[in-house]
């Protein structure tokens, strides 16, 4: 995965002024956007997924480019292949699990079925649903939720997957089973991810390379991977942020 992104963007709310102006580029599978709130951290993948329009700049994905305002490319965010699992997980609630996560693959808006029933219930065994088909959002555990959001994201094999804060709306009981939960998902289908958070943990556990953003800038770079390996590595990483 290769993944380049140079933008700039400004947002007005009332009387308030935030610029972002990102500028990275990572070939690892797994980055992680670190940072507090405010940081620029949700703007800097909604960009990349095309759900904001940045006023400038280029962002490259597999040699694809997804937006360059000096030649006039903006590929709409349902042409980027790029997957993004919201905060809150953003289930529909009249759908069960099984529709949910076949959702992706319908022909149009009105379908709630197809013909892809065989490779819904291949994504519901991989990810342990299967005995929740049935069930509605309503009815799941915070991990099931999410669960079901990483199925319905996966399912239309995206080229990357951008997750805002994954673990912030868990209980703190689940979170740790969930981390481990990604990570597993992550490596057997060897997708890339840009996960963005404010928890050291979450950089702990999935950052092979890490990008600090402070008021809408990187403040700084670390590739975690190779340097931060084995022992020690999560004091390592803590003392990189700064934390220790």
């Amino acid at each position: 995965m290769k993944l380049d992104v140079q933008v700039r963007k400004t947002l007005r709310a009332q009387d308030h002024v935030f610029e972002l102006d990102v500028e990275f580029g990572s070939e690892k599978n797994l980055i992680v956007i670190f940072g507090p709130s405010g940081a620029g951290k949700s703007v800097t993948i909604q960009v990349i997924a095309g759900l904001i329009n940045p006023d400038r700049g280029r962002i490259v994905l597999n040699g694809r480019t997804l937006f360059d305002s000096a030649s006039g490319v903006n590929l709409p965010a349902r042409q980027r292949n790029v997957g993004y699992l919201f905060q809150d997980y953003a289930l529909f609630p009249h759908l069960n699990v099984a529709q949910n996560v076949g959702f992706p693959l319908r022909r149009s808006l009105w379908s709630r079925n197809g013909n892809h029933d065989g490779e819904v219930q291949e994504f519901l065994e991989k990810f342990d649903l299967a005995h929740l088909a049935a069930s509605y959002p309503r009815q799941l555990s915070g991990g099931q939720r999410q669960r079901v959001a990483l199925a319905r994201a996966l399912i239309r094999k995206p080229d990357i997957l951008l997750l805002d804060e994954p673990f912030a709306a868990l209980d703190p009981l689940l979170r740790d089973k969930t981390r481990r939960e990604l990570k597993s998902i992550q490596a057997g289908f060897a997708e890339p991810m840009v996960i963005i958070t404010h928890d050291p943990i979450d950089v702990e556990m999935f950052a092979d390379d890490l990008i600090v953003l402070e008021t809408g800038k990187v403040a700084r770079r670390i590739a975690v991977d190779g340097q931060f390996d084995g022992a020690g590595r999560a004091a390592k990483i803590r003392s990189a942020l700064g934390l220790d």
